[in-house]
């Protein structure tokens, strides 16, 4: 098994505004690979690394509103450092949002092009992620996701019940990939989603047949001739196998 998740992708209206955003709340360092595409990566960083999941921004004509599938959310380290932080991401232009949490530990919020995280209260099990504490996927059946993506990737299986699923590397290092329960879900096409790649990245072709073998299916989203391959989870749920671009 050679796969790891390396990063979150956004869709973006503006990378360079956005991932200035995402930079000044992780305190991450900012490049780009190319016009419309913004990368950020914890400063020192060598790419890639369990210890960070790094994040993607990607330039799009008109990017959906939509619900999203994928969110991250943030750890703290003390009720003081939730409350500084939190007024500070409203500093920077994020707004309160109610996405029917009801009474739910954590500080919903979303960035200012509108996607949706979450500011947690201490916990003991995110006080080593990094401010990344974990990126959470929505789906009908934790189970079943596991039973794919706990092959998909090598990543140990911390959690599992029938409304919660949590993931994170072998090595114990970086934020946790969690599969939550959400009652009535739907598959819809998120502005965000998961990229993975193989190490060495020249077994992408490999493990590509080794995700739809697993259940995995191939997906077209208009990517057109590119370095990287577009797939779909058992709940349909669309991630990129990244290759040598």
């Amino acid at each position: 098994m050679t796969l790891q998740l390396v990063q979150v992708n956004f869709k973006a209206r503006d990378d360079s505004a956005l991932g200035h955003f995402w930079a000044e709340v992780l305190g991450w360092g900012v490049s780009s690979e190319g016009p419309g595409v913004t990368n950020l990566e914890p400063v020192g960083f060598d790419w890639p690394d369990p210890s960070a999941v790094c994040i993607d921004l990607v330039r799009v004509p008109d990017p959906e509103t939509v619900k999203c599938r994928v969110h991250l959310e943030l750890a703290t380290t003390s009720d003081a450092h939730r409350a500084e932080l939190v007024a500070r991401l409203k500093d920077l232009g994020a707004t309160t949002v109610d996405v029917g949490q009801g009474d739910v530990p954590g500080t919903m919020l979303a960035d200012p092009e509108g996607n949706v995280f979450s500011v947690l209260e201490p916990r003991e099990l995110y006080r080593d992620t990094g401010p990344i504490a974990a990126v959470v996927v929505d789906c009908a059946d934790p189970r079943a996701m596991v039973r794919f993506w706990g092959e998909a990737i090598d990543w140990t299986v911390h959690e599992l019940t029938d409304d919660r699923a949590l993931l994170r590397s072998v090595k114990g290092v970086g934020p946790y990939l969690e599969f939550r329960r959400t009652p009535d879900d739907k598959v819809v096409r998120s502005r965000i989603h998961l990229d993975v790649m193989s190490n060495p990245v020249e077994d992408q072709a490999k493990e590509v047949a080794r995700l739809v073998a697993l259940g995995a299916t191939r997906a077209d989203v208009g990517q057109g001739d590119v370095s990287w391959v577009v797939l779909a989870d058992p709940e349909g749920n669309e991630f990129c196998v990244l290759g040598r671009g």
